[in-house]
């Protein structure tokens, strides 16, 4: 490895340590949203790649949290967001028949489709449910994730509220595994991320840079 890919990759490690070491605690973000508000119109469920047959333990956390926060009145809506990305099926699509399967209404779940990054996730979800009409916005996902975009979300989208994974909930909740039929949303012809872009502009898409900020 060359010293400035070296460097490079330092430099990455520390500011993504940083970014992780200095955020609130998702205890600590759940009091501030529910302070705000009792209950949002939309939470924003960031999508994890789908490899057939089932999901895997991000995915169903994530998703089981999302119904979660649904079904304890702390949400409306559900913005299920993700693009193909990694595998051939739409991470949005895949979670939205998750949901379904434990209980929410179809017309309770927005897709959002076009976002390949965490924070495309954020940003293209939070300006589709205000282009819906939806106010009040959270982000619902695990801690690692959370801390990991909470510097974007609050520099760039200052009104974002953010109902964390919180572990010691999580575990009380049924973990169940349903089968879906998830055949209907693989793409035909899909290339995977890593091999459309290369490392270095996947990682500024992770930072945002390939947003167009001016279009939302």
């Amino acid at each position: 490895m060359s010293r400035i890919r070296f460097f490079l990759w330092m430099t990455t490690g520390l500011l993504l340590s940083s970014c992780l070491l200095f955020q609130p605690s998702a205890a600590k973000l759940t009091r501030r949203a529910l302070a705000k508000h009792k209950t949002y119109d939309a939470v924003i469920v960031p999508g994890v790649p789908f490899i057939a047959p089932k999901w895997d333990m991000t995915m169903q956390m994530r998703v089981i949290w999302g119904v979660h926060l649904y079904k304890r009145g702390l949400t409306k809506k559900i913005i299920m967001s993700g693009s193909a990305v990694y595998s051939p099926y739409v991470e949005a699509e895949i979670m939205k028949l998750y949901a379904i399967s434990l209980g929410v209404p179809a017309e309770d779940i927005i897709v959002e489709r076009k976002a390949q990054h965490s924070t495309e996730n954020i940003w293209y979800s939070y300006w589709l449910g205000k282009s819906m009409g939806y106010e009040h916005i959270a982000l619902g996902t695990d801690p690692f994730q959370t801390r990991m975009t909470y510097r974007f979300g609050k520099r760039r989208l200052k009104e974002l509220q953010y109902l964390p994974v919180i572990f010691d909930t999580l575990k009380t909740l049924p973990r169940l595994d349903p089968e879906v039929k998830y055949e209907a949303y693989k793409l035909d012809s899909f290339r995977p991320i890593t091999e459309t872009q290369s490392f270095w502009y996947r990682l500024r898409g992770t930072m945002g840079k390939h947003i167009d900020y001016e279009a939302k």
